[in-house]
C-alpha cells in the first residue's frame, strides 16, 4: 500500500542545503510553499536551519516515532547506510532523487543491490533511484516531495511516467490550461515501488477520475497486463509510449518474428488492457481534461450545437473518420427548437443557432440534446460576438454542464485575453474547453472510445480438450536435448496432430526411391519439400516442387534437391497438394516476461512483402481471433470478391484458439509459422509448418 508515499505525515531530506540552487534546498522550498500539512525535517550535520526549518544532523536526531518520507539527494556511496539508519528510525519510504546507480554500470548496480537489500530488511520501499518523486494536491496532505517547479491546482488527473522530463511537460501543459492534478509521480529506475503498484494505487484513490501514463518501455509485462486491466475497468487510463523507431530488434528467423514490430507488444498490452493509447502527447493531454470532469457517453451518437458554420464541418469530418455518428433530431425536437431559435436557424444536427444566439437560444438546443434519446454527447462549436452576452450563454452551458447527464465539450472560439469572464465561467463551471475544432472533437472521440471499450464483448477463453500435451512436450523435450533450435517437419506436423490443428497428408522420405512410395500412399498429386536445419525458406532456394502427377515426377524432383542442395541432413517431406484456396498464414512470437504473441494474415511467399498480418496476445479468444481477421486490409478476401467463395473463417478462428492454447501450454517455443494455410470454403489446411524453441541458458 503506497498511502504513506503519497499521504505522508512527515518528510524528512537527507542532503537538505542552504544552497538556493540545490536540489535539496529545492524540495525543502516546494514542501515549504505548498503548504505541506506535516512537519518537514532537514537533516544536513553542517547546518542549523534551512530556510528557516531547523536541521538535524541525522535522520536518527529527528523528534518522534516515525517519519513517513525520506528525501535522499546525497552521492550514491553514502546511500546503503543512510537506509540502514531510517530502518533504525522506523522510515517507511525513501525517495531516491540523485543518481549513480544501476543507470551507470556494474559498480553503480552492486550500490543499488546494497540498498534494496538494507531496505528489505528494515521494511523500508523505495521510489527511484534517479527520480523526481512524488505531488498530491489534495488540501488535506499538500504533499510537494518532488524539485520540480510547476504548482498544480487541485484536480481529478493523476499522472505516473517513467521519464521526469515528459511528467513535467505534461503536468505544465495541464497547468498551463488551468485544469487542476490530483496526484503525479516520476518514478525513475524503479528498482522497487513499480508503475503498476502506482496505477493501482490510482485506481483505489477515489479523487482520481482519469490516469495519464507515459512509458518507454514496459517491465514486468504480465504484471502490468493484469493490473491495467483491472483499473481500467472502472476509470480510464490514457497512456503513451515513446521510442517506437528504436532500431535493433532481434533478427528473426521465420516469418511471424521479423512481422512483429518493436513496439508491438505495448500496443498489444494497451489494447487487451482496455487502455487509451495515443501517439501524441498534446493530444493525451486535451483527451484527459474531457475525462477529467465529463461523465462517459452511453455510445457513438453526437449532437452538435453551433453559432458558425465552418467549424463544425471540420469536426463532423473528425466523427466520421472516428465512426461517431451525427444521428437526425427527431420531430418533436424540431418543433421545440423552431419555437425558440431565429427562423433562420438550422433546425437540425448540427444546430446552427447563428451567431446572434444568445443564452436562451443555446439553453433551449442543449436541452434538447440532453433530451433525444439518439444523442450520446454535445459538442458545441461557440464563437463569442462582441454584440452577444456570451457569459450569460456561459452560464447556461454551465447549468446542464453540472446535471452530468451527457459530456459535453466546447469548442470556444475567443480572445482570451478579453473574454475572460466567459472562458472562467466554462472553466470553473467544468466544461473542457478548447481553441480549435479539431482538438474538441478529438477529446470527444477519446471519450467514445472508452465507452466502446468499456462495453466491448472479450469472449471465453477456449481450452480444447482433445489436445494431447503430453506428447507435444514429449517432443519439444527430446529437440532440446538433443540441442537443436528448430523442430523438423515431421516433429513440428505430430506437434499440430497433438493439438487438432488440421494439416495436409505428409510422409518424410531419406531418398528418391522411399518419395515416390510415400507419393503413392497419400495420392497424387503431391508436394516435394526439402527438409534441413540449414534451409529457412525452402522455396529460394528450389526446394520445393508442387503438382507433381506421378511416381516419375516425383523421382525427378527428388534428384533434382539432391544434386542442388548441399546439406548433410536433407531429407523430403512429401505431402499431398492442395490446389487453390487461399493462402494465409497463423503464426507465434515469444515476448519475455508476457507470454505470446498470435499473428494471422495473407500468407504464402509475400507475406513480409505485403505485411497484412494482425497480432493478439495469447490466451486468444474467438472474438479477438475474429477482430484479427477484420483487422487486415485485405480481409475483403477472406469474405470472397468478384465470384469467388469465401473460406471457412471459422475455421480459421479454431486454428488461431488452437495456436494460442499450443504455445500457452508449450512456452519453451520461441516463434511458430504455419505459413501457408490452404483455406477453402469448408476446410483449412497447414501445408507448411516450422517451429523455433527458445534457447537453453
Amino acid at each position: 500500500m503506497l498511502d504513506s508515499l503519497f499521504r505522508p505525515r512527515s518528510v524528512a531530506v537527507i542532503g537538505a542545503s542552504a544552497k538556493e540552487l540545490s536540489i535539496g534546498n529545492r524540495i525543502i522550498k516546494n514542501l515549504v510553499d505548498f503548504g505541506f500539512k506535516g512537519p518537514i525535517y532537514p537533516i544536513n550535520p553542517k547546518a542549523d536551519e534551512v530556510r528557516g526549518i531547523r536541521a538535524y544532523g541525522s535522520i536518527l536526531d529527528v523528534p518522534g516515532d516515525t517519519v513517513d518520507v525520506v528525501h535522499m539527494v546525497i552521492p550514491a556511496r553514502f546511500v546503503p547506510q543512510a537506509i540502514a539508519d531510517c530502518g533504525q528510525k522506523g522510515v517507511k519510504f525513501v525517495i531516491l532523487n540523485g543518481g549513480g546507480f544501476a543507470e551507470v554500470g556494474p559498480e553503480g548496480a552492486a550500490i543499488e543491490q546494497d540498498c534494496m537489500d538494507r531496505a528489505r530488511e528494515n521494511g523500508i520501499r523505495i521510489l527511484g533511484p534517479n527520480c523526481q518523486g512524488i505531488i498530491n494536491t489534495d488540501p488535506e496532505v499538500r504533499a510537494y516531495c518532488n524539485f520540480t517547479f510547476t504548482r498544480p491546482d487541485p484536480g481529478a488527473i493523476s499522472i505516473v511516467a517513467l521519464s521526469g522530463g515528459v511528467a513535467e511537460v505534461i503536468h505544465q501543459a495541464f497547468s498551463e490550461m488551468g485544469v487542476g492534478t490530483r496526484m503525479y509521480a516520476s518514478n525513475g529506475n524503479a528498482c522497487d515501488v513499480s508503475i503498476p503498484e502506482i496505477i493501482e494505487y490510482y485506481g483505489e484513490d477515489e479523487g482520481t477520475r482519469v490516469i495519464v501514463l507515459y512509458v518507454e518501455g514496459l517491465r514486468e509485462s504480465k504484471t502490468f497486463l493484469e493490473v491495467t486491466k483491472r483499473v481500467a475497468a472502472k476509470k480510464p487510463i490514457l497512456a503513451m509510449k515513446a521510442g517506437r523507431t528504436e532500431v535493433g530488434a532481434k533478427a528473426a528467423a521465420s516469418h511471424t518474428g521479423g512481422l512483429a514490430r518493436v513496439d508491438m507488444s505495448a500496443d498489444l498490452i494497451f489494447e487487451k488492457a482496455g487502455i487509451l493509447n495515443f501517439m501524441d502527447e498534446a493530444e493525451l493531454c486535451q483527451a484527459a481534461v474531457a475525462f477529467a470532469s465529463q461523465p462517459i457517453p452511453r455510445g457513438n451518437r453526437v449532437g452538435m450545437i453551433t453559432n458558425t458554420g465552418g467549424p463544425a464541418v471540420i469536426s463532423t469530418d473528425i466523427f466520421a473518420n472516428a465512426g461517431l455518428e451525427i444521428p437526425p433530431l427527431s420531430e418533436r425536437a424540431k418543433a421545440t427548437l423552431e419555437a425558440v431559435l431565429f427562423p433562420e436557424a438550422a433546425i437540425q444536427n448540427p444546430v446552427d443557432v447563428l451567431a446572434t444566439a444568445g443564452a436562451t437560444h443555446f439553453r433551449a438546443a442543449l436541452d434538447v440534446m440532453m433530451d433525444e434519446d439518439q444523442v450520446d454527447s454535445v459538442y458545441i462549436n461557440m464563437v463569442t460576438p462582441f454584440f452577444v452576452d456570451t457569459e450569460s450563454i456561459a452560464r447556461e452551458i454551465v447549468e446542464v454542464n453540472q446535471a452530468s447527464k451527457k459530456p459535453i465539450v466546447c469548442n470556444l472560439m475567443t480572445d482570451k485575453r478579453q473574454w475572460t469572464g466567459t472562458l472562467r465561467l466554462l472553466m470553473d463551471g467544468g466544461v473542457p474547453c478548447y481553441g480549435f475544432p479539431g482538438t474538441a472533437a478529438r477529446a470527444l472521440v477519446a471519450l467514445a472510445r472508452y465507452n466502446d471499450i468499456r462495453c466491448r464483448e472479450l469472449g471465453e477463453v477456449k481450452r480444447f480438450d482433445d489436445v494431447d500435451r503430453d506428447r507435444a512436450a514429449g517432443i519439444l523435450q527430446k529437440t532440446q536435448a538433443a540441442g537443436r533450435e528448430f523442430l523438423t517437419a515431421a516433429e513440428s506436423y505430430e506437434i499440430l496432430a497433438a493439438y487438432g490443428i488440421p494439416a495436409a497428408d505428409w510422409r518424410i522420405a531419406n531418398n528418391a526411391a522411399e518419395a515416390e512410395s510415400a507419393a503413392a500412399e497419400i495420392g497424387f498429386p503431391v508436394v516435394v519439400k526439402a527438409e534441413s536445419e540449414s534451409i529457412l525458406h525452402k522455396s529460394d532456394v528450389g526446394g520445393v516442387a508442387l503438382g507433381l502427377r506421378d511416381g516419375a515426377a516425383v523421382r525427378a524432383a527428388v534428384e533434382r534437391m539432391e544434386a542442388r542442395l548441399d546439406a548433410p541432413d536433407l531429407r523430403f517431406l512429401v505431402q499431398k497438394h492442395l490446389p487453390g484456396g487461399l493462402e494465409v498464414i497463423v503464426g507465434a512470437k515469444a515476448e519475455d516476461e508476457l507470454g505470446h504473441l498470435v499473428m494471422f494474415g495473407i500468407g504464402g511467399i509475400y507475406v513480409e512483402v505485403l505485411k497484412d498480418v494482425a497480432f493478439k496476445i495469447a490466451p486468444v479468444t474467438a472474438v479477438e481471433a475474429r477482430e484479427m481477421l477484420s483487422a487486415i486490409t485485405m480481409a475483403p478476401l477472406l469474405e470472397g470478391v468478384r465470384g469467388a467463395k469465401g473460406i471457412d473463417q471459422q475455421g480459421i478462428i479454431e486454428v488461431i484458439q488452437r495456436v494460442s492454447q499450443l504455445v500457452t501450454d508449450l512456452p519453451a517455443i520461441q516463434e511458430m509459422d504455419l505459413n501457408p494455410l490452404i483455406a477453402y470454403e469448408d476446410g483449412v489446411f497447414v501445408v507448411d509448418a516450422r517451429v523455433a524453441l527458445i534457447r537453453s541458458q
